[in-house]
């Protein structure tokens, strides 16, 4: 009996220390905010931002801009924070991949390299944790493909590419094969894909030695049909991944089996209110920092649905909708503190910055409200003294 007190005793102290150290992760007053945009007049590129403790925004230089570069949608930056990768969202057989060394104190950004990201429209990049290997999903041309990062922080030509093939059921939309996400496992084992375009997400090995990925190795796992998966995101632990679907606006949830890199379905919700009915699209999925919570933002309705998520079995309760004040926020992100939403509002071209309740997990507008022209994703860096 006194042993079995013991060890709950300190099993219950491992726990709380685990959550105090959740709770007080990196300070988000040391950041830099990356925003990639459209490059639709007026935006030039990638702009900068200094985040504060407060939540507030300042550029980093005279107006923020850090790099200019052809529609650079989404960006990544990497684990050694000295690189940021963007894609350039292009048609056709055009898209490219660019590296970035970062200026830890200005925020600017330096061209390393531009390669060709082997299919058109890459609308989506990774790094694994090793920081040895980069893969970008094309929308246009449905395609992914896998990038060896070199010392330099520069980008080696692909050295691993797979072309989707069919199709699924809305014939206007799904006429073809649409990658839209990349997403490597919390252990750095598996590579997930989802497909928008085919309705199914596809599962990779990773070879860290060898191509980045196994070639011959592959698992499919269906989605809804029409459905339409477009991002994913995996629960901190490695457990539950969440997918969210632009075309039917839900999540999906799915235990993952990490030895085999499977998948199993376990639910499906709306991320659109009860009684809305009127046209919406899903956009970005995001899981807190301490894994408790979940957030989808819709297109359409405007706002960023809420989840709760079970401890036990990953499962989601929807726990509201938040609007974002402004048009069409295709994509947020959290600061890595786990204490802000940042809401980018690309049709009104504004960044709404949300505090988030770490024991709700709501939001409520801290009142920043940051003007960049057509913001499409977000991403941090912490400088690093040199």
């Amino acid at each position: 009996m006194e042993k079995a007190l013991l060890v709950g005793i300190f099993g219950a102290l491992a726990i709380a220390a685990a959550t105090a150290t959740q709770g007080t992760a990196q300070a988000p007053d040391d950041l830099i905010m990356y925003v990639g945009t459209y490059t639709r007049a007026p935006s030039k590129g990638i702009y900068a931002y200094r985040l504060r403790a407060s939540g507030d925004l300042t550029p980093m230089g005279a107006d923020g801009l850090a790099a200019e570069t052809e529609n650079p949608s989404f960006l990544a930056v990497h684990p050694n924070q000295r690189f940021l990768y963007a894609v350039n969202e292009l048609d056709r057989d055009a898209g490219g991949v660019s590296a970035f060394s970062i200026d830890r104190g200005s925020g600017r950004l330096t061209l390393l390299n531009r390669v060709s990201s082997r299919g058109g429209s890459p609308c989506h990049v990774s790094i694994d944790a090793s920081g040895k290997w980069l893969f970008v999903a094309n929308y246009g041309g449905g395609s992914v493909a896998a990038f060896r990062i070199l010392d330099d922080g520069k980008l080696a030509e692909s050295s691993w590419f797979f072309q989707g093939s069919g199709s699924s059921v809305n014939k206007q939309r799904q006429s073809g094969p649409h990658a839209h996400a990349v997403v490597v496992s919390p252990d750095n084992r598996y590579l997930l894909t989802a497909d928008l375009g085919l309705d199914r997400l596809f599962r990779y090995r990773l070879d860290p030695s060898g191509k980045g990925v196994v070639p011959d190795e592959m698992g499919t796992t269906p989605i809804a049909a029409g459905s339409g998966p477009r991002h994913l995101a995996f629960r901190p632990d490695g457990k539950f991944v969440y997918v969210l679907n632009e075309m039917f606006s839900n999540v999906v949830a799915l235990r993952y089996d990490a030895a085999a890199g499977t998948l199993a379905e376990l639910q499906t919700v709306s991320a659109l209110p009860a009684g809305f009915n009127g046209e919406s699209s899903g956009a970005e999925i995001a899981v807190h920092p301490n894994g408790r919570f979940l957030y989808a933002s819709n297109r359409g309705h405007d706002s960023i649905a809420v989840f709760r998520i079970d401890p036990a079995n990953g499962t989601l309760t929807a726990s509201g909708h938040t609007l974002t004040q402004g048009k069409t926020p295709r994509g947020f992100a959290i600061d890595p503190s786990g204490r802000f939403l940042m809401a980018g509002n690309q049709n009104s071209g504004t960044i709404v910055v949300f505090r988030i309740d770490g024991q709700t997990g709501a939001l409520t507008p801290t009142g920043t409200v940051l003007q960049v022209p057509t913001p499409v994703s977000v991403a941090f860096a912490k400088p690093v003294k040199p």
